[in-house]
């Protein structure tokens, strides 16, 4: 089912990727300098030992990083939270449907059949969102949600290479990265992988025969 909404959603609907990413915690990696061994004294002088770099490792704050994406145009909009709970989910839940546009009548979403995605206060914001229907994924099938590669591409924008001191610097690196998504995004098409382009034909770059 999930294949089919992917590929040709009933009219008048929209499909929703759903996830979250994390725990996301921000730590600092060792240190940028270098700490000078001094020499070993007495006759006679023996060279430098090797010099290290300075101890600058912790884990300081963390959290999670709740995402809603929509395969068809791209569109993606993420939501900073300090711990998975029902409450947060519902409350995402209820920030992705104001983000959604109100013309479509039906909105499936796919996520994955976490407690707290089925959890009674889940239930009660169907039951007052009659046009929301969940399409729960099958277990260890978590590459029918689409938003699983779209979380690579987020991690690179926004925490590859990157040191953070406080969980407030993620959150704005991960706003940084999603609004630089919206400004360049692509839909993602089921069953084609942009990286697998065909191979170009022979003969494209010979010079032409003279005659």
């Amino acid at each position: 089912m999930i294949e089919a909404l992917y590929v040709d959603p009933p009219a008048g609907s929209v499909v929703v990727c759903l996830d979250e990413m994390g725990p996301e915690a921000a730590k600092s990696w060792p240190g940028q300098r270098l700490v000078a061994v001094a020499p070993v004294a007495g006759p006679p002088p023996q060279p430098a030992g090797r010099a290290r770099q300075e101890i600058d490792y912790g884990r300081r704050e963390k959290g999670y990083v709740f995402g809603a994406f929509r395969p068809a145009t791209g569109d993606a909009f993420t939501v900073p939270y300090a711990g998975r709970t029902t409450a947060n989910w519902v409350d995402f839940l209820e920030r992705v449907d104001g983000w959604l546009p109100s013309e479509h009548a039906q909105v499936y979403a796919v996520l994955d059949n976490l407690s707290s995605h089925r959890a009674v206060d889940v239930l009660l914001f169907q039951l007052t969102h009659p046009r929301w229907e969940f399409v729960f994924q099958p277990t260890y099938a978590a590459y029918l949600n689409l938003i699983e590669p779209w979380w690579k591409i987020l991690r690179s924008l926004a925490l590859k290479g990157h040191r953070f001191e406080s969980w407030a610097e993620i959150c704005q690196a991960i706003a940084a990265a999603t609004a630089y998504w919206q400004a360049h995004k692509h839909p993602f098409v089921w069953g084609k992988r942009r990286r697998h382009q065909p191979r170009r034909q022979p003969g494209i770059a010979l010079k032409p025969a003279v005659a």
